[in-house]
């Protein structure tokens, strides 16, 4: 998706590679102090001031020159929601690159929304850290300006939607990953494949269950809507909608779950219906958590490599840091691969 770009009502003096505080400042009506407080994100800055020295540094592209940009050893991590294990996989490897390059990591969460509110992008400006990871999150077009004016790196970790061809992201192949799930449960010789998709205004839950629709129609398997669910990622969604699914009359034989922690919540509805895991029931996740190996029975799962993810994540952002110019937009993808474990066997007689 492609932010409009901001009406241009007038023209620079000089190219954005020469416009100067000094300019800025006198276009603004303002004292070239004032426009280096908004560029180093000081608060004390009346909010028509900020925005329109903000509108003139879009409109002259001002970048910091290098020697004005000094980092604080830090990156930043953003989360859209940081409560399940997930986030502590990603953690981990971001904080891998971190401490090997003698950086610390800063860790803000989103409460659930895509996009980060404007008091953070504040708060990022005036730290200055080599660079920002947005996991499952995203930026505005004013939020992107503002980093980017400060010559602050951003790099979208599984981006939610499509983060536009101009923004650097690592993701995985969510729609193999779903394919090779459905596959491998059709393999056993399941017809009736139950799915618990993750939100659907995620782009990576709905490759994955897009994934599941393409195993069954190449396997000339009917896609039966009222087999397809719809959940948050969470425990207590699997749970719920498992039920729904299990009390069904004509219940499925297997269930592809969107992730992990929604597996592990199907898992507690099929024992309180009395079905066993895999005689009864199969199950295959997608993520591979340490939990989906120690669960019983341990759960056949899609991996999906985490740690690495947030590793390339951190070095991508690190080597945007590191170069003068405006580097190409890099979008990277990390394979995915089935994790067969005792979930999943072939349906009953």
């Amino acid at each position: 998706m492609t932010s409009p770009q901001p009406a241009e009502t007038r023209t620079p003096k000089r190219s954005a590679q020469s416009a100067t505080l000094a300019e800025i400042a006198r276009e603004a009506g303002v004292s070239a102090p004032t426009v280096s407080k908004v560029l180093n994100g000081r608060a004390d800055v009346a909010p028509a001031t900020r925005a329109r020295v903000e509108e003139l540094l879009r409109v002259h592209g001002y970048r910091r020159r290098r020697a004005e940009a000094t980092r604080s050893p830090l990156i930043d991590l953003v989360f859209h929601e940081l409560e399940s294990a997930w986030a502590m996989e990603v953690i981990r490897g971001v904080e891998n690159v971190a401490r090997d390059t003698g950086l610390s990591v800063v860790l803000s969460e989103s409460a659930g929304r895509l996009t980060p509110g404007r008091s953070w992008a504040d708060q990022v400006a005036a730290r200055r850290p080599h660079g920002v990871i947005l996991v499952l999150s995203g930026l505005d077009e004013p939020q992107r300006a503002l980093l980017t004016s400060r010559s602050i790196p951003f790099v979208v970790m599984d981006p939610a939607g499509d983060p536009g061809a101009d923004v650097p992201s690592i993701g995985a192949t969510n729609w193999q990953g779903g394919l090779a799930a459905t596959r491998h449960l059709v393999e056993l010789g399941h017809t009736r494949i139950g799915a618990i998709s993750g939100p659907t205004r995620m782009m990576c839950s709905r490759a994955r269950v897009d994934g599941y629709r393409a195993a069954l129609e190449t396997a000339g398997l009917p896609v039966d809507p009222e087999l397809i669910t719809t959940g948050d990622f969470h425990h207590e969604t699997g749970y719920r909608q498992g039920l729904n699914l299990l009390r069904r009359p004509d219940r499925p034989t297997a269930v592809f779950a969107g992730n992990d922690l929604q597996a592990l919540g199907l898992y507690e509805a099929a024992r309180e219906l009395g079905l066993r895991i895999p005689q009864d029931l199969s199950v295959v996740g997608f993520d591979d958590l340490p939990v989906a190996r120690w669960v019983g029975p341990p759960l056949t799962t899609v991996r999906q490599p985490l740690m690495e993810m947030a590793e390339a994540a951190a070095r991508l952002v690190l080597d945007l840091g590191r170069d003068d110019g405006s580097p190409a937009a890099t979008r990277v993808e990390l394979a995915t691969s089935l994790e067969v474990r005792s979930s999943t066997a072939p349906p009953a007689a």
